[in-house]
């Protein structure tokens, strides 16, 4: 194997990676709010890019993006008015069947409005043709948008929860939500406000990678495991650590595509996720004890 094609698989596996992450932040955003494991976060991917696609047909690419992630914000937080909101002290399982029934319900629905089509966004900046050269390995303009888009979203995330009264308020709803309601927050409207933060940022993600990876109506599932896994093996609440973990998770893909058929790569995913629970349950970067308090 030449050091040009060890660079493609890596840059392939670091494109694959930032959304990986992004979907992996994406569950610890709900989990970091709320506790909730959300295995719809794959679906809104694929929304925020089909809905992407379609808008950008008739209006101007940004205007198209942005619309598209505002739609899929509200899907976000209808989601948990309609199938959450109303739960008294619902157990962990009851949570991922339900998130799992929402996670159907949008496919279908994707189903019937787009079909079975594979569609993509055009290159935000440039063309494949405009690739660069690095070592030999092509590298898109998309790239660069999508890594970029993928730090500046941990940045900002990291601010919005450490920095501002509002990601406080939805820290101290994660560690008891009883006694921050005691205390004057609103914690049913921030909730509502997690799940549709998460389901704009994987909105956003889909939108980003889809000139390169394009979209379907069923990348949501594969994308909801593998983001689960990333959210895991860095640690879950650590949008930093999934960000790591999900270039890892791409990496290992990519790579393991030179050694096995394409066809095993998501043995790749669903058997390190597997190594994890049985091995580090806290992930990577988590803590042993913290994750034995949650397990209780």
């Amino acid at each position: 194997m030449t050091l040009a094609l060890v660079l493609q698989y890596v840059v392939a596996g670091l494109t694959y990676g930032t959304i990986y992450a992004v979907v992996g932040v994406g569950f610890n955003i709900v989990y970091s709010a709320t506790g909730i494991i959300n295995f719809a976060q794959g679906e809104f991917v694929m929304l925020g890019g089909m809905t992407a696609v379609t808008l950008s047909a008739f209006l101007p690419l940004p205007v198209a993006i942005a619309l598209a992630v505002l739609v899929t914000m509200a899907v976000g937080g209808l989601v948990e008015v309609a199938f959450i909101r109303w739960l008294h002290r619902p157990s962990v399982l009851r949570m991922i069947v339900i998130t799992i029934g929402v996670s159907l319900v949008i496919r279908e629905v994707a189903l019937h409005l787009w079909g079975q089509q594979v569609r993509a966004l055009p290159y935000f900046t440039g063309d494949e043709v405009s690739a660069l050269d690095v070592g030999g390995a092509r590298v898109s303009p998309q790239v660069l948008w999508s890594l970029g888009t993928c730090l500046l979203i941990v940045v900002a995330l990291w601010y919005f929860f450490q920095r501002t009264a509002l990601g406080r308020q939805m820290r101290a709803c994660a560690q008891g939500r009883e006694a921050a309601a005691l205390c004057g927050v609103p914690t049913r409207n921030l909730v509502t406000l997690s799940f549709a933060l998460s389901a704009g940022i994987g909105a956003l993600a889909g939108c980003v990678v889809s000139p390169i990876t394009y979209t379907s109506y069923g990348i949501g599932s594969g994308l909801a495991i593998k983001g689960f896994t990333v959210a895991v093996l860095g640690g879950l609440g650590n949008s930093f650590a999934a960000v790591g973990a999900g270039f890892v998770v791409g990496l290992l893909e990519a790579l393991s595509v030179s050694l096995f058929p394409a066809a095993y790569k998501d043995v790749v995913s669903v058997g390190l996720l597997l190594a994890i629970l049985f091995l580090r349950p806290a992930g990577l970067f988590g803590s042993r004890e913290r994750a034995r308090l949650e397990g209780a």
